[in-house]
């Protein structure tokens, strides 16, 4: 990576599965990080999402990482492990409560074996409560957290692609492992931080928990594009492009210009901001009609001309062709690919620098010969390589 590595020297043993854990294991290692992942003899199950050993689900949280598959009830692997987590700097594991003590990785046993640890646990929906033990899933965080509740249509209720409750849970715990780092450059001190899928996805929903604390109103879904007057519209070739209106009169004008339909802003019913969003049913129809007579292509241009916010609800294949995704160099080069030869970036830059390769999701165990060999020969922590344990990596 050419982005200056901001987390060099910091060392994460992570013991994280499917996409909370390792997501958050994938932001600090973006970042620079050493980060070392413990499988067991079988692997991360996300690894076999799609039969064999190498996913491309687990390919998306696990790059920039060494793995190496330790069997925990074998003595010399738990030496291993404990080797290893004395001299972490960061621990990480997305278990069910009550599964790391049973394991031996719980935080009073580990801030024994290194008091500046930072220790992070992840759950679904915390560590104690009436919920403790029900299995959660992103699906099930998303739900509860009510954050379904102001982005699906309850006429036609559809979950959102992406697993977004997992992802971003991974991130603030990322966040909170970041804060307790620095928090110990004046304490010396480790912390255990927690977070939980719950109460990641109710903080991710700020906003129309805030309304409902202000106005006493229960939010829906239309809401937010309501207020913020935003539309989805089909054009006449079947492409669809998205516009944002936000509070800006300009913006209104600029739309109403690039429509060449001067009757809509002598419409009582859109004449002001407010007076739309009271008719946004019926601007929306309007609209629709309008966007029919020209192709995407058309409507990407002469939006663009009248300055108004938009974009064409693109594809994945489209995201890596689109110019200015390509200007920012957000896609790069995998090293050492084992399947996917190009990955989505880190999306920070430091000085005006931003990474430019990522390392490959390890292969299971792929380097566990050369972690073994460092530890044994005295290493404090086994620093990251080029050499590889072909004889413990198992192919996908």
């Amino acid at each position: 990576m050419s982005m200056p590595r901001v987390l060099a020297g910091i060392r994460v043993v992570e013991q994280g599965t499917f996409i909370t854990g390792p997501c958050a294991g994938m932001m600090l290692a973006d970042l620079g990080a050493d980060v070392v992942k413990i499988e067991s003899p079988d692997g991360d199950p996300y690894r076999a999402y799609q039969g064999g050993q190498y996913s491309p689900h687990f390919q998306a949280y696990n790059r920039n990482k060494r793995s190496l598959a330790l069997d925990l009830k074998q003595a010399g692997d738990r030496q291993l492990f404990d080797a290893l987590v004395a001299e972490a700097d960061v621990y990480t594991q997305n278990f069910r409560p009550g599964t790391a003590e049973r394991l031996g990785a719980g935080p009073a046993r580990l801030h024994e074996l290194n008091p500046g640890l930072v220790y992070c646990s992840i759950s679904g929906f915390g560590s104690s409560g009436p919920y403790v033990d029900r299995p959660s899933y992103d699906s099930v965080a998303q739900a509860l957290s009510g954050f379904l509740s102001v982005v699906v249509d309850r006429d036609r209720p559809r979950f959102l692609g992406p697993a977004l409750a997992d992802a971003i849970t991974g991130i603030y715990a990322a966040y909170g492992v970041l804060g307790a780092l620095f928090e110990r450059t004046r304490t010396g001190r480790g912390r255990v931080v927690e977070v939980s899928m719950l109460e990641a996805m109710a903080h991710f929903a700020v906003e129309p928990f805030a309304a409902f604390f202000a106005l006493g109103e229960v939010p829906k879904s239309s809401d937010r594009p309501r207020l913020a007057q935003a539309h989805i519209l089909r054009t006449g070739d079947g492409g669809l492009v998205a516009i944002h209106l936000s509070s800006l009169e300009k913006f209104w004008t600029g739309l109403t210009e690039a429509l060449e339909a001067p009757q809509l802003r002598g419409d009582p019913r859109f004449a002001t901001r407010l007076a739309r969003i009271d008719h946004y049913e019926a601007l929306g129809a309007e609209l629709d009609a309008l966007f029919t007579r020209r192709s995407t292509a058309e409507w990407v241009a002469r939006l663009e001309q009248h300055d108004v916010p938009f974009a064409p609800i693109n594809s994945v294949d489209a995201v890596v062709q689109d110019p200015q995704v390509r200007h920012l160099g957000v896609m790069v080069p995998v090293e050492n690919p084992h399947m996917a030869r190009e990955a989505v970036r880190p999306a920070v830059q430091f000085d005006g620098e931003r990474a430019t390769t990522v390392t490959a999701a390890p292969l299971l165990g792929e380097h566990g010969e050369s972690i073994r060999a460092a530890v044994a020969a005295g290493a404090r922590w086994p620093e990251a390589g080029r050499t590889v344990g072909r004889r413990e990596a198992r192919q996908a």
